[in-house]
Order: C-alpha cells, then sequence, then structure tokens
C-alpha cells in the first residue's frame, strides 16, 4: 500500500509531507537531507526544547503580543508532548543541520499542527497557529536550544548521581562488613603492607560521593541560561522583560533554579558550561575504570590469580571453557567508561569549534553529552545490581596472602632499622618462606607475635614500639 502524502509550500518551495504526520515541510526536508545515523531526538532533550515553547507562550500571551485562544492551544499541545505523547513525531537525525534549526522547527510544527487541529484547522495548513509567527515567537534556534540542552542535562543529572551514590552505598556496606578483614596491600602491583578489604572499598566509596557532588557542583552553571537573546543576545523580537519572565515560567516547570545569565551572547557563543558538566563526567569515568579494573584484578583467579573477591556469576564465561565465570559487569563498565571519554573529547572539540556569535555544533555536542550520562547511568545501576549485591569475600585467602606478603618485613622497620629489615625482605623472596618464619628464627618476636602484629598495623596501622 503507497504512502500518501500531502504538500506544503515553504520559502523554497513545494515539498511532500506524509499526511499522517503532525510535523510540516521543514521537518520532512530535514529527514531527507540527514539520513545519518538513524537516532531520533533524545527525549528529555524534546521535552525540555518543548517546555521553553510552553514557558514563552505564557511570556508571551501575559505582555499582550499572543491572542489567548492561540496561546491555550499551543499550551494544550505542548502538555501533550511534555506528558509523552507524539514523541514519535519528533524524527530528525541527531546529527543535522548547524545549531539544531531543523529540530527546533520540527518542534514547532508538531506544537502548530496540533494546535490548529484542535481549532478545527487542518495539518500543513498552519491557521490560525504559525510555527513561527506563534509557537517561536520571541525564539531562535540560536537560545533555544542551547537552553534545551542544559534542560535536558538537568532532568537526567539526578539519575546520574544518584546511581552513583548507590554505588558508593554498597561499596560503603561491603566496607563496614569487612572492616577488619587483613588483606596485603599492594603498590606498584607488588606486595606491600597489609591493609583490610574495608580499607580499600571504603576508599572506593569515598571517591564515588566525591565524584558525584562534583557533578551536583555543575548545576548552577546549567540553570544560567541565555533565552531570550534572540539570534545573536540583542533581545532581537522579544517583548519587554521577555529574559527575566521566561526563566521565571522556566524555573516554575522544572523546578529548577532558572535564571538569565548576565551575558546572553556568551550563552550561545560558548559551550563553556555544558564542558564543565562533560568534564565532571570524564572524571567520574576515569576513577571507575579504575575502580573496575581493582575489582578484576581482585577476582582474578580462582586458582592462579588474586582471587581475594568472588564477583556474583550472572552468565557462563566460555564457549569453550567449561565451568568459567568471567567479571562480565566490570568489563561492561570499562567499555562504557572508555566510549563516555571518547563523547567528552568530542564535546571539547565541538566546544572550540563555534564561530562568533554562535556555536553550530550543538546538536552533536548535546547528543554526545546525553549519550555519556545515560549510558554511564544505566552502567553504573546494572554493576551495582549486579556486580556489587551479593559480592563475597575469601576471607581466608586475604588472610593467606597477606601473611606470605614479603611486603611484611617493613613492619619491622622500627624494631631492627630499614636495612636489617630489607634483608630480611630479600631472605624470604629467595628461599619463598614467610617473612613470620624468618623472624621468630632469628629470634625478633614469635609467629604468634609477629601475626598479632600484621593484624594491628593493618587495621589501625600503630605499630610502634612503645605499643609492643
Amino acid at each position: 500500500m503507497s504512502k500518501k502524502f500531502r504538500t506544503e509550500k515553504d520559502t523554497l518551495g513545494e515539498y511532500p509531507v506524509p499526511s499522517d504526520a503532525w510535523y510540516g515541510i521543514q521537518t520532512a526536508r530535514a529527514v531527507e537531507n540527514f539520513p545519518v545515523s538513524g537516532r531520533r531526538p533524545d527525549t528529555d532533550f524534546i521535552i525540555a526544547h518543548v517546555r521553553i515553547k510552553r514557558a514563552a507562550v505564557a511570556v508571551n500571551e501575559s505582555a499582550g503580543a499572543l491572542e489567548p485562544r492561540l496561546a491555550m492551544s499551543i499550551v494544550e499541545a505542548a502538555d501533550a508532548i511534555i506528558a509523552g505523547q507524539y514523541h514519535e513525531e519528533f524524527v530528525v537525525d541527531r546529527f543535522q543541520a548547524g545549531a539544531g534549526t531543523s529540530h527546533n522547527m520540527n518542534t514547532n510544527e508538531v506544537i502548530a499542527n496540533l494546535a490548529n487541529v484542535a481549532l478545527g484547522g487542518k495539518k500543513g495548513e498552519y491557521k490560525p497557529v504559525h510555527p513561527n509567527d506563534h509557537v517561536n515567537m520571541g525564539q531562535s534556534t540560536n537560545d533555544t536550544i542551547p537552553t534545551a540542552i542544559r534542560l535536558a542535562a538537568l532532568a537526567k543529572l539526578p539519575r546520574l548521581m544518584e546511581a552513583v551514590n548507590r554505588m558508593a552505598d554498597a561499596y560503603e556496606t561491603i566496607a563496614r562488613r569487612e572492616a577488619n578483614t587483613v588483606k596485603s596491600g599492594r603498590t606498584h602491583l607488588q606486595d606491600a603492607v597489609p591493609t583490610t578489604l574495608g580499607r580499600e572499598f571504603g576508599a572506593y566509596a569515598w571517591i564515588l560521593h566525591r565524584s558525584a557532588h562534583q557533578l551536583r557542583a555543575t548545576i548552577p552553571l546549567l540553570c544560567e541560561t541565555g533565552l531570550g537573546g534572540s539570534a545573536a543576545g540583542t533581545g532581537l523580537n522579544t517583548v519587554p522583560g521577555y529574559a527575566v519572565h521566561i526563566a521565571e515560567e522556566l524555573a516554575r516547570l522544572t523546578g529548577e533554579p532558572i535564571r538569565p545569565a548576565d551575558d546572553l551572547a556568551a550563552q550561545m557563543q560558548s559551550m563553556h558550561d555544558l564542558q564543565q558538566l562533560s568534564g565532571a563526567i570524564r572524571a567520574l569515568a576515569l576513577e571507575l575504570t579504575r575502580i573496575a579494573n581493582d575489582m578484576r584484578l581482585l577476582a582474578s583467579g580462582p586458582r592462579t590469580g588474586f582471587a581475594e573477591i568472588e564477583l556474583p556469576a550472572v552468565q557462563p564465561g566460555s564457549s569453550i571453557m567449561p565451568g568459567k565465570v568471567n567479571p562480565v559487569m566490570f568489563e561492561m563498565l570499562n567499555q562504557v567508561c572508555y566510549q563516555v571519554q571518547g563523547q567528552d573529547h568530542a564535546i571539547a572539540l565541538m566546544t572550540q569549534a563555534g564561530q562568533l556569535e554562535l556555536n553550530v555544533m550543538m546538536p552533536a555536542l548535546g547528543s554526545a553529552l546525553f549519550d555519556a550520562m545515560d549510558w554511564l547511568t544505566h552502567a553504573v545501576n546494572a554493576v551495582t545490581e549486579k556486580g556489587l549485591r551479593g559480592l563475597k569475600v575469601d576471607r581466608d585467602r586475604c588472610r593467606e596472602l597477606a601473611h606470605t606478603s614479603v611486603g611484611l618485613a617493613a613492619l619491622l622497620n622500627t624494631s631492627i632499622g630499614y636495612s636489617a629489615a630489607a634483608e630480611v625482605a630479600r631472605e624470604s623472596e629467595r628461599s619463598g618462606r614467610p617473612v613470620r618464619d624468618i623472624v621468630a628464627e632469628k629470634g625478633l618476636m614469635s609467629t604468634a607475635e609477629f601475626d598479632r602484629l600484621v593484624e594491628r598495623a593493618a587495621i589501625d596501622g600503630n605499630i610502634s614500639p612503645s605499643r609492643r
């Protein structure tokens, strides 16, 4: 069955639009022009952009620039989209015309068609509501798109921060449980002084909570918008007080402390604030990568590795080796973190690629930012549930490695001096005998006394001679 079309007209001439589409001619042209990724707009971004349209209607109607009947129809259309309807009508590829003009017109056309049909009109005729004259009144792609990116990021941030804090809490739970589980410390991947698994995992929790706090610190930056600057920061075609009033309306709609930036033009030229957020996400990804690699090391084995922890078995690990179980959740997290770091690099390049009054890389920049936030949120949640809940600690293995570590010679520094302790370490390494046995043989202390010294050193670090 052939698809039916209606014919619409714009400044370039006539063009076919699918008869059942709520979008219009400029959107249809963009769909044909940009068959790139096959990915439609981010959902939070769709909602954020429509919220801007809704806020603009309120300001323009209040100023007497928009007829109440038309304003009400636009508001009702916008509310339907915000509630989750008609998202399938947002069809422009994420890689599109610079600045996001195509997405802006996609939004304007969908809202205008919905409003006109509600008022008794027809799709594609744009009477009495016009996508440019009414839905886009007082606005430009140049100020609505960067603002929508900010609002979408503000919507995603709580989900990402919650995921990170939940992972940190899971590490804290394990840390408390294993506070006295003595294990060998390792520096340079070599035996080092004893520590506890609780201290090791507690450090993971601390840095993750700190990373979430650094994400939160970007919120005030994201709340400063250039909305009201119109095309070049001049406020062209806006009603008096527009920048202040639309910020107030958006604050009401979003629950965020939205406010106009001191320099509206700067917020169109510069993507600095978004780069700050991306930088905080990259920093988080770097820490998650490091922690994931540690978890894979600690779980390595079960016979030829560290094997100090056992990760939950969520799937068979090999198509050829029966019984093999791999640290798949942390492998997945590594892959996501590497991709997120790539997104940050793309954002950095696009941040510096703006020229004069506008950064035209915003559609792809926003997409990269949204992907990084969503991917990390989903990955961290999955690892917390399937990689940390149910994690087991092999305390006997931890104790065994701790008490056979060459690094225990450092505990002798305060009693026999560094040089003599180094000789004990070398003898242990040459012979393969535990430090405790060599210490007892030399008459420095009994094996039981040395074992107690190891436990005390690992748990509180205080082994001064006065306490022996």
